[in-house]
Parts: structure tokens; sequence; C-alpha cells
């Protein structure tokens, strides 16, 4: 039995499918995935939807599925996931002990959570699927036959030394992408590759909405799309695949941001967002195993806090001073404010390192309210909230880093959130500058912001202002 056979099964994956002509687009795709015979109609899509001529000769080994959110990829992400593992026998390519792993790899937790839920269903309410469930674990499930069903998320470390019958990557778009990134998307895919040589016909796919020009999934469409032959890239809008989507709804997200709604539902790489500064460029700037530089008397230093703290983000400071027309940083520290510390004890520790730099005054940003002013003042430090947006605080960064007038400290949290920033341009011509989707720039900002301290000079202050002028 055949995938699509199995969707139209009573007694299989029919049950989810009871008005089949909204799954039309999808029952393309998978014919497209498996190499299954083609109907006219069907083929009408597949050269729609890939800008291909020919259909595939075969069950494909690589897929890469680019869609608009609401589409219904989740779900047939896990619908192909359940069907690799209990309508495929293994066993003959497997050592005693050894399970063949259908994995489904998310940007996040939350992320893989949705996909399980969808797994779970149709493994428990299917009695043919019940009958083989063995085990069912926090990330996943084991089945009769070596073979088990597994969550997890994106990191090149954890997805290592496993034998792989198939790999989903889903919201690849989302990963951590280019030479910045710690475990970028490539990096993961190049750690997963090697797991599946020894399972003839494994399957790797890839799907997303798209995102910036950048990362696996733009470089997979720019070199496989519209092209016949190699790994197969399917690239349609959210209504394109599902037409019972609220047509409404995606009309109104086109009105207030034509270029956000573009990615979102019509599944196109966004074209107005840029690298912020190139990693080259930042590396250039870093002086290599230095981590941190002592207190010395004479100096002048700024101290600059990010106390956007909570939840994933942490709560950084960064101290700096200028040598000649260069802005040395000094140190850098980035805390979680959530337990087993607290925001309380974070600003105690860094007030205690202000201090030491011989300071009483700190900048900060104004994204914590007036809470860090309190809390930092009750261990000797007055805060002072800067006057600019996170934006163009990174606006004036960029002349500092190109020209090299900052003097990084080895740190290669800092290097990739430097190197991952974006450059969006809304309507109207207003540009923004921030971390990329599940990205962090707690720590670059903290730079971003003492460089500026430390880069500008007062001139001719008044007693109800202070003007800056470039040193």
């Amino acid at each position: 039995m055949n995938i699509l056979q199995a969707i139209t099964s009573p007694k299989v994956f029919g049950p989810w499918f009871a008005d089949v002509t909204s799954w039309q687009a999808w029952f393309a795709f998978l014919a497209a995935l498996f190499g299954l015979p083609m109907t006219e109609a069907q083929l009408a899509i597949y050269q729609r939807q890939t800008g291909r001529s020919e259909p595939p000769e075969g069950p494909q080994r690589e897929a890469w599925l680019i869609c608009g959110r609401r589409a219904g990829k989740s779900f047939i992400m896990a619908l192909v996931a359940v069907f690799l593992a209990t309508f495929r026998d293994y066993r003959p390519f497997l050592q005693p002990g050894e399970r063949a792993t259908v994995a489904v790899i998310a940007a996040d937790r939350k992320q893989a959570r949705i996909v399980l839920r969808y797994i779970r269903a149709m493994l428990t309410g299917i009695p043919t699927f019940k009958a083989m469930l063995e085990r069912e674990t926090a990330d996943g499930f084991d089945l009769a036959g070596q073979v088990t069903i597994e969550v997890a998320t994106a990191s090149a470390t954890s997805t290592r030394g496993y034998t792989y019958a198939a790999v989903i990557a889903d919201e690849i778009a989302h990963w951590p992408s280019g030479e910045g990134a710690a475990e970028s998307d490539e990096d993961i895919l190049t750690a997963i590759k090697p797991g599946m040589l020894t399972i003839p016909g494994a399957m790797l796919i890839c799907a997303s909405s798209p995102h910036a020009r950048k990362g696996a999934m733009w470089e997979a469409h720019r070199a496989h799309y519209a092209k016949d032959g190699g790994p197969l890239v399917w690239q349609a809008s959210t209504l394109d695949m599902n037409p019972k989507a609220d047509r409404a709804e995606i009309e109104l997200a086109y009105t207030a941001d034509p270029a956000a709604a573009e990615a979102e539902y019509g599944a196109q790489f966004r074209k107005d967002l840029e690298a912020f500064v190139s990693l080259d460029v930042v590396e250039a700037c870093v002086s290599l195993d230095v981590t941190e530089r002592p207190y010395e008397p004479g100096r002048r230093y700024r101290a600059f806090v990010d106390p956007s703290g909570g939840g994933a983000d942490d709560m950084t400071l960064a101290i700096g001073h200028m040598e000649g027309d260069r802005c040395i940083l000094d140190a850098i520290r980035a805390r979680k404010t959530r337990a087993p510390s607290s925001p309380e004890i974070v600003a105690q520790d860094y007030a205690a390192l202000i201090k030491s730099y011989g300071l009483s005054v700190a900048t900060s940003d104004r994204y914590g309210g007036t809470w860090p002013k309190e809390a930092f003042r009750r261990h000797g430090i007055e805060i002072e909230f800067s006057e600019q947006p996170k934006s163009a605080l990174y606006q004036d960064f960029l002349p500092i880093l190109n020209s090299r007038r900052i003097d990084l400290l080895d740190n290669r949290t800092l290097v990739a959130q430097i190197s991952s920033l974006e450059r969006r341009v809304a309507r109207g011509g207003r540009e923004s500058i921030d971390h990329p989707p599940r990205g962090h720039d707690d720590l670059a900002n903290a730079v971003a912001g003492v460089a500026g301290l430390c880069v500008r000079r007062p001139v001719a202050p008044s007693a109800s202002s202070a003007r800056f002028a470039w040193a």
C-alpha cells in the first residue's frame, strides 16, 4: 500500500481526509515525493509548484517544501513520519539492538510538540498502528520492527549517532543560519546525513515557511527550483495548499505588511531583509583569546545594561573605554534572570562589576521600565536611560564596526549575535535592525550601546540637556 492508498483507506488515514477536494495539492506533493504515478491534474499542480516539466522518476531522497503558514505542512509531515515508520521494514539493514529512527527535528520544543500531537493521534487512533506501539516516551514512540519516531530540537550535537530512516526538518528557514551561528542549519544537516547512509531510500524532507534569502533552504531553492532532476523543491502559497484557509484574513495581512505577508502566506523569500554586517567584518574587530580586560586607573570607562531579562532573554552588561579613536571592550556579561537566579541577584552582581571599573553610573535601554533604576540604585549604581532605541544604536554601531574602531572581546556568542542581525525596510522607508526569528541579540545590544557611549563625546552641555558629536 502506498501513501495515497493509505490516505484513501478507511482503516488507515482515511478518517483524517473526509473532504478530499481540499487536499488535492497535498496529494500531488506526496505523489512527487514518493515517485508515484500522477493524474493529469496532479501533474499540472506539480509543474506549477515546482517549475519543472518532467515528473520525478522515483522516490525522492531529499525534498524541500516551501509553503505558507497554515497550509497544513506540520500535519502532512507527521503523516509522512507515521507512514515511513509503519509501512516499511528496516530490520534487514539493522544490527541486533539497533533501531531505525524517523526523526522530526523542529526549531524549538514548542514547534516539536505540535508535530508530536499529530503523530500521537495517528498512532493511538488507528487500531493497526496502536497494535504496533511498544512504548511512548516524552519525545516519541517505539514501534514494533525496531523503529522509533522521535521529535527533537535543532542541534548538530544531539542529532549525531542515530540510524535514520527519515529526517523531517520542520521550519528549517527559521533555524540559525550563516557562519556566525553557533550551530547553523547547514551544520545540523551535515551532522544528520551520515546517519542516513545505511538505510536504502532514507529520506530528508525540509519543510518551512520562508524567511530571508540566506540559509540552507534559500540555497536549495536557488540551486534546484525549476530545474528537472536533483532534490525536489516545492514552493506554494497557503491558499495553493489549503483552499479552506481564511482568504479575508490573509488579505488583511497583505494590507498591513505586504513584505511579511508575502513570506508568511505567499511562500516567497523576503526581499526586504539583508544582513546587518558580515561575519568577516565582525571577526576582524575581535582580539583573539582576550575574554576580559582588567580595570586600569586613569581610564574613563562606560557601562551599558540591557535589562530585557525574563524568559529566554539574558540580562546583559558591557563595559568599555576609549583609546585614541578606538573603543576598547573590557568586560561583558550575560545572565538569565529566572530561577535559581533573579533580576535582583543579577543587578547586584552587575553593580559590583560596574563599581570595580570605577563607575557609579550606567546607561540602560528603556525596555525594562523603571525596575532597573530602582534595583541598581539599591546597590549604589545610578541608571540613566538611553535616548536611542535599539535600531538607532545598531545604525550608529555599523560604521564603528566597518572602520574597525572597536576592539571586541573573543566571545563566540557575541560574534554570532552581531553577525546574525537583520536589517529590514518597512513601507515608507523606515528601517529597523533586529535579531532573526527565534534569535537573540541581548549581548549585541549592550555592546552596541557601550560603543555609542564611548565613541561619542559631549559637546557644549547645558543645564537642561547634553548634545553629542562623533569623536
